[in-house]
């Protein structure tokens, strides 16, 4: 017996009986040997981790565009917190650990530079749309490894493309909503549960609100610090989850009301700000520059691709301008668009 299936079979002796165990993993989309060490799931958060589109979630931002202070979120860390969030939850209900974290790490490996601004911005000028969570599917799919993609399994890339919920409902109703797995689930809650405290946190640090700002009731219930509302509502969900049998995830009324309060405060007076907005319109400028330039330039980047490949020239940009960090879209376009100091030899 390898150690592959050694693990495997403490994993069906371990886990909770609504648990997604390696072993019965539905596959990838190129059958692949399983490896002697690893599971399936631990190999897709091994690829996710090496994989280039993760590295450049360092330089990508969360909230606050190109910020200069060193403790300011990123995606990258936002993607740490997330899966740190999630494997606690997950362990408590005795999920599978392993895919759960290969979900978190890989959940917006397809955001665009500037954050939001930079989706919203491609939403509006490819003629296809744009949502980073299928942009993210299609990374893992596709476009890394030089279009290879990283071949995940189904519940990876399953839980990926269901973790975004906007301003939706942040445990929906519906099943076509949701993750299939209990795994995927835990990850779109603990999306939430990271990015309305971090959020906030660097909100604070940067001058945007005040911690007296924060509505009272919802201090009242979640807690005054950082790190005392990140366990409320990790508890809650373990407890209240537990309490249904793990038939879904769940959160109290209490609490979900006090996290919906939370995000809509944050809306209103850090995403939605007059001052993030004023930020906002400089990055879609940038971006969408660059998507027109690129448009017209398309050889510029893609001449190596033979020309029976070149079908789709927005598909093509689109992907390219996703895929760039703040600093490089930032001097991408002072190269393209600013006049450049003459040096004198």
């Amino acid at each position: 017996m390898t150690i592959r299936e050694q693990t495997e079979e403490i994993e069906k002796k371990t886990l909770h009986p609504k648990a997604c165990l390696s072993s019965n993993s539905k596959g990838r989309m190129k059958p692949e040997k399983e490896g002697e060490i690893r599971t399936c799931f631990q190999r897709d958060r091994d690829r996710i981790i090496h994989s280039k589109a993760f590295r450049r979630l360092k330089h990508k931002t969360q909230v606050f565009l190109a910020p200069k202070g060193d403790h300011y979120r990123t995606r990258l860390t936002h993607v740490l917190e997330v899966s740190q969030i999630a494997r606690t939850i997950s362990r408590a209900l005795r999920l599978n650990e392993d895919l759960t974290e290969a979900i978190a790490l890989g959940h917006d490996l397809g955001h665009t530079p500037f954050g939001h601004a930079g989706e919203a911005i491609l939403r509006e000028i490819h003629p296809g749309g744009f949502e980073h969570y299928k942009q993210s599917l299609r990374v893992v799919d596709f476009l890394e490894q030089n279009g290879k993609g990283l071949n995940l399994t189904y519940e990876v890339r399953n839980g990926i493309v269901k973790h975004s919920k906007g301003k939706g409902i942040i445990i929906p109703e519906t099943k076509a909503e949701m993750a299939e797995t209990l795994e995927g689930q835990v990850v779109r809650i603990s999306d939430t549960i990271a990015y309305v405290n971090h959020d906030l946190d660097d909100a604070i640090r940067a001058g945007v609100l005040k911690r007296t700002d924060i509505p009272k009731k919802i201090v009242g219930i979640l807690g005054d610090t950082h790190s005392g509302r990140i366990d409320r509502m990790v508890k809650d969900c373990v407890y209240q989850s537990l309490e249904t049998g793990l038939e879904r995830l769940s959160m109290s009324s209490e609490v979900s009301s006090a996290t919906y309060m939370l995000r809509d405060f944050l809306y209103e007076h850090v995403y939605e700000s007059d001052t993030t907005k004023i930020e906002f319109r400089k990055a879609k400028k940038i971006l969408g520059d660059l998507y027109e330039y690129y448009l017209e330039h398309i050889e510029e980047v893609f001449k190596n691709i033979p020309a029976e490949k070149k079908l789709n020239k927005h598909r093509m940009v689109c992907d390219f301008v996703a895929g760039m960090t703040d600093r490089f879209a930032m001097m991408t376009y002072e190269r393209l668009f600013l006049p450049q100091q003459w040096m004198v030899v």
